[in-house]
């Protein structure tokens, strides 16, 4: 998205791309977030519910599949078996910690690491209620310097893990590109959908997940990937 094909930043367009964010999100908050929230959200589906339709049940699903933890604790298996793969062969712990550098398993998780970063500080410093608040008391409040889940809705984590882990992807696979888009973009909607995003906190995570990815891959850029 802001990378180019000898792995250099576009700087200008992340800029930009930030200064539009900024925007969405802020005429999210006071204007289109809760028109849009209400027209994609199914009242009949929550979290962990399987009883409120086929996306429900597959929003659900997605959501257990594609958030932080899930995302690390594979890519960070699959890093640790390389490793260990590596020193059976070599016996020399410094080279296999050059040659991890190089492997696209530690490319996925170092992006969704720092995305993963990034989200919990957002969350802690901006405290947005999440729609539950919203549903149940027609509030929408703003409670910084809190890690109650109710007060974490900003930025989406699910949408930022999602897209930091399949950005990456693509950018390894290129011909699965299609594929990873796709599969951010219903992620993102399926926050909305069950409930537990407004889609400003969707928008701010797709942004965050998309450069963290570019700019892992520019700095991992000069160990060849295998």
């Amino acid at each position: 998205m802001f990378i180019r094909s000898d792995n250099s930043l576009k700087t200008k367009w992340i800029w930009f791309a930030l200064l539009l964010t900024i925007v969405l999100v802020i005429c999210g908050v006071f204007l289109f977030d809760q028109p849009l929230y209400l027209m994609l959200r199914n009242t009949n589906c929550s979290q962990w519910s399987f009883t409120g339709g086929a996306f429900c049940v597959i929003s659900n699903l997605l959501a257990k599949l594609f958030n932080a933890k899930t995302w690390l604790c594979v890519f960070g298996f699959l890093s640790v078996m390389l490793c260990v793969k590596d020193y059976i062969n070599s016996k020399n712990i410094k080279q296999v910690l050059i040659n991890l550098k190089t492997t696209k398993t530690f490319y996925v998780f170092c992006s969704v690491f720092c995305a993963s970063v990034v989200v919990c500080v957002l969350k802690y410093i901006i405290g947005r209620s999440r729609p539950i608040l919203f549903e149940a008391l027609d509030k929408v409040l703003f409670v910084p310097g809190t890690y109650n889940s109710v007060f974490n809705s900003m930025p989406s984590g699910h949408t930022t893990a999602t897209f930091a882990g399949f950005v990456m992807l693509g950018m390894l696979f290129p011909k699965i590109k299609p594929i990873t888009w796709g599969m951010c973009i219903i992620v993102g909607l399926s926050r909305i959908y069950i409930g537990a995003h407004w889609p400003s906190d969707v928008i701010l995570g797709a942004f965050i997940g998309m450069v963290t990815a570019d700019i892992i891959k520019h700095v991992l850029s000069n160990n060849s990937v295998k």
